[in-house]
């Protein structure tokens, strides 16, 4: 765990070393609240100014603590701790944003979701063919560049996003085949539809704000909401595949 909070920490505080530097400063982001449905409510203190929208990520906090005190053994505990680690950083990045507006944390919370979906087939990788540090570094190293798309295209960051989505799920599918069975690739499916409800929801945030029903727990509110539950999925399917793939190995030793 300490290995892994350790990377973790070097890695964000460079991206945040990086986006300091004013390199970004192009970059199209979200800094009023009028982007949201949800609506600020004056008389709270400003880290509650949305209330829904922003206590929903202690929702991150608990999943990642929940993962991270999960044991697993060997290489795996740190590819894991890795993940964990991201989630739990992840949801306060994204509170910060929304109490303050900061360009700077606007910028970032784009940024490290890029990473965060390359970490998938970086763990696909390690359960088929073990630990390459060499790969894993190139997968990482091309996620943080890519996010150069957002300098190029006002709409890069979501072309970058994308890719990231569909490589991650290529290789979930590919994962599933080689090694999956019938609980991996339930839990397979919910990861992908909870990913598909976390894009969806979001980009229909305003729009949906018409009806009752998504009045107060808006569609920005329940986006993250399946955004913790694809980590969470993507968990269980991850950490089932590792173990039948430790059993395959041991059986055949």
């Amino acid at each position: 765990m300490r290995t892994a909070l350790r990377h973790v920490v070097i890695s964000f505080s460079l991206c945040v070393a990086v986006a300091a530097c004013g390199i970004f400063d192009s970059v199209l982001v979200d800094v009023t609240y009028d982007h949201y449905a949800e609506r600020r409510v004056e008389r709270l203190p400003v880290f509650l100014a949305m209330p829904f929208n922003s206590l929903v990520n202690l929702g991150y906090i608990i999943m990642g603590m929940y993962w991270l005190l999960r044991e697993e053994s060997g290489k795996s505990a740190y590819i894991k701790d890795v993940f964990a680690l991201m989630a739990i950083a992840y949801g306060p990045m994204q509170w910060v944003r929304l109490a303050t507006l900061n360009r700077l944390v606007a910028v970032l919370d784009q940024w490290v979701t890029l990473p965060i979906f390359a970490w998938v087939p970086v763990w696909c990788r390690f359960i088929t063919h073990g630990w390459h540090g060499r790969y894993t570094l190139t997968v990482v190293l091309c996620s943080l560049t890519s996010y150069a798309l957002a300098l190029l295209h006002d709409h890069g960051f979501e072309a970058a996003l994308a890719c990231h989505v569909a490589f991650a799920a290529i290789r979930g599918f590919e994962l599933q085949r080689m090694h999956g069975d019938a609980a991996s690739l339930r839990y397979l499916i919910l990861a992908l539809l909870s990913c598909c409800g976390f894009v969806v929801l979001k980009l229909l945030d305003l729009p949906l704000s018409r009806f009752l029903v998504f009045r107060y727990f808006t569609g920005h509110f329940w986006s993250k909401v399946c955004d913790i539950l694809q980590f969470h999925y993507s968990f269980c399917f991850l950490t089932r595949l590792t173990r039948i793939a430790q059993k395959t190995n041991d059986q055949r030793d």
